[in-house]
């Protein structure tokens, strides 16, 4: 099925579900998890039954097919009151929110790695409700190719983050973001790691980066996972099982909990974590030298506690890229200590600025940081890549921008120029290469990108922000329309004054002490 098809059926199943969710009384977040849960089945369903019309042909008067012809063929086995068909074809007045609990239930039990992750809240759902949400999923074409089931899954989950708010944030991320991430850390081959990971969107992206370089994502990484909220992993592992991948994802909170072993342990490390988080119990972690190896911020702010996370999960090869808050990379005091060391270790290697209005939840722009323990090996190890990627963006409506691929191509090609590695116009960058590099290698672009010396981001407070650093073109004045001005004087307010609370917490101490 061709992508234009694909996407027009995304978004009729999604206004008709939706349609169906705003005449009950649910609330987004009880509605998300079910509906997920029936794409989910739908296309547990969609591969046994091709499945069993494949082993059909091999049926013989001696030998039967045996679930464990599905399970060699990789393809979740599902019992007849699971399938499909059964549920559509339920009597007119069944219980059907009971009905789609057991065949949730069956499958778990017939599958061992889904156990515990399916949804079983269909009873709290009307009947007709049921009907009309079943319909809907068996309306998906039977040619319908099987990756086209993942992308219907994360435009459910990208729809529903819009939808449930702040909430939302919490599991997804923008596509784009997520790709871009992908295309310049370069996730080939090799242990990938995610210790806020959603609903597993950085997983998926790497498998598709991967698969398009013509190479088995299954053959070639490997995926762990950390999530807080049960019901966030049991979203992730749905996706990633609609994607036909399969994970290593658990339960925990990463500040506290290191359930996979990190420290060191990782060829990758791709995030977005919740910025600016307060309260964390530092006196729980403040010895953890290994996972924390800078110690600890004295301001009530968790940024420097993921980014440290981030750093220490890596191997000695490893790359890292993660989304963080603008505040991070001009942040003062115990912070700017904490961003002194990354930088003289020769971690950091490209910071790319972001535009406002990204994100489906927050309308602030954001910093890309990308880290890798190899570059001190290499000629750039004295140096960081600072790319201003704010006047590239594509307007999706009034409130929402994406990168277009060929946008995405191009900014992850500005990297590989920097590292000297080959680039990439697969997906149309040609255009933006020429105008930008006409000569095929790097060189700084005002406005744009600049390789920056250690010594020179000394010399402006170990800044790590972008537009310190490339400049601006003239003709387009300073790079910043009024709106956007205004979110970043309101992001540094509340950057100065959590110092000044900083300020005053030290200043009492030692009071307290000459005292």
């Amino acid at each position: 099925m061709a992508q234009n098809h694909i996407a027009e059926l995304e978004k009729r199943l999604w206004a008709v579900a939706d349609e169906l969710r705003a005449n009950s009384d649910l609330k987004a977040s009880e509605y998300s998890a079910p509906v997920l849960g029936l794409i989910f089945l739908r296309y547990a369903d969609y591969r046994f039954t091709k499945q069993e019309k494949l082993l059909s042909d091999k049926l013989t008067s001696r030998r039967k097919v045996s679930k464990t012809d599905y399970q060699a063929a990789g393809v979740m086995y599902l019992p007849d009151e699971a399938r499909f068909s059964f549920l559509l074809n339920l009597p007119e007045g069944a219980d059907i929110g009971k009905a789609i609990n057991e065949a949730m239930k069956a499958v778990e039990r017939e599958n061992e790695d889904l156990k515990g992750i399916l949804p079983k809240t269909y009873n709290r759902f009307d009947n007709n409700l049921l009907v009309e949400l079943i319909k809907v999923m068996s309306s998906i074409p039977e040619d319908i190719e099987g990756d086209a089931f993942g992308k219907i899954y994360e435009y459910f989950l990208g729809e529903f983050a819009m939808t449930e708010g702040q909430q939302g944030g919490e599991f997804f991320t923008p596509t784009s973001i997520v790709k871009l991430i992908v295309s310049i850390i370069q996730p080939f081959h090799g242990k990938i790691f995610d210790p806020a990971c959603g609903s597993g969107g950085m997983f998926v992206q790497s498998a598709e980066f991967v698969e398009e370089h013509k190479m088995k994502a299954i053959d070639e990484i490997s995926i762990y996972g950390q999530e807080k909220t049960r019901e966030t992993v049991n979203l992730c592992k749905m996706n990633l099982a609609v994607h036909g991948l399969s994970g290593d994802v658990l339960q925990g909170n990463s500040y506290y909990e290191d359930l996979h072993n990190m420290v060191g342990a990782f060829d990758f490390v791709m995030a977005n974590p919740p910025f600016n988080v307060n309260r964390i119990d530092k006196d729980r972690i403040k010895n953890d030298r290994k996972k924390f190896p800078y110690g600890m911020p004295s301001v009530d702010n968790g940024n420097y506690l993921w980014i440290q996370l981030f750093y220490s999960a890596l191997n000695d090869n490893g790359r890292a890229g993660f989304v963080m808050a603008n505040s991070a990379s001009d942040a003062r005091a115990s912070e700017q200590e904490l961003r002194k060391k990354l930088i003289e270790d020769n971690a950091v290697d490209a910071v790319i600025s972001i535009g406002p209005n990204f994100f489906y939840t927050v309308i602030l722009p954001c910093t890309l940081w990308f880290l890798d323990k190899g570059k001190k090996k290499t000629k750039r190890k004295d140096s960081v890549l600072f790319i201003d990627a704010r006047r590239i963006y594509s307007q999706v409506d009034r409130a929402h921008r994406e990168f277009r691929p060929d946008q995405i191509e191009f900014l992850a090609n500005i990297v590989r120029l920097y590292r000297g590695e080959a680039i990439e116009t697969v997906h149309g960058s040609e255009k933006l290469m020429k105008e930008n590099f006409s000569k095929g290698t790097y060189q700084d672009v005002a406005g744009l990108c600049k390789i920056t010396s250690l010594n020179d981001i000394a010399s402006q407070g170990l800044s790590l922000n972008p537009g310190r650093y490339v400049g601006v073109l003239e003709e387009e004045g300073d790079g910043f329309d009024f709106k956007e001005r205004l979110e970043v004087l309101n992001e540094e307010l509340g950057v100065l004054n959590s110092e000044a609370r900083e300020l005053e917490n030290m200043i009492a101490t030692n009071m307290a002490k000459l005292l």
